[in-house]
């Protein structure tokens, strides 16, 4: 990969407080549902091309599962595996 950790990391909060500030609508164009699930997906584009999988819990909070890299056109299975084995844990 060709990033500093420093720019990937400013990229994701940028994000992230996006995400807190206008929640998750589908008004914000580097949002998108994933579907048959209750995760969305924040997209960071570019050379980093990094994901964020998240979903709403009580109160409109974001509770943010997993982030990766994703090297493929599609989202692979595994990560959102990840991501909803993560919530089960959360929501026992």
């Amino acid at each position: 990969m060709d990033f500093s950790p420093e720019s990937l990391r400013s990229k994701i909060i940028r994000q992230l407080r996006y995400l807190e500030e206008f929640g998750m609508s589908s008004s914000n164009p580097n949002l998108k549902k994933i579907t048959g699930t209750n995760l969305w997906e924040v997209r960071i584009l570019g050379k980093d091309n990094v994901r964020i999988i998240c979903v709403t819990i009580v109160n409109k909070q974001v509770l943010v599962l997993h982030i990766f890299v994703k090297k493929s056109e599609k989202t692979q299975q595994k990560d959102i595996n990840m991501a909803l084995k993560r919530q089960r844990g959360i929501d026992r």
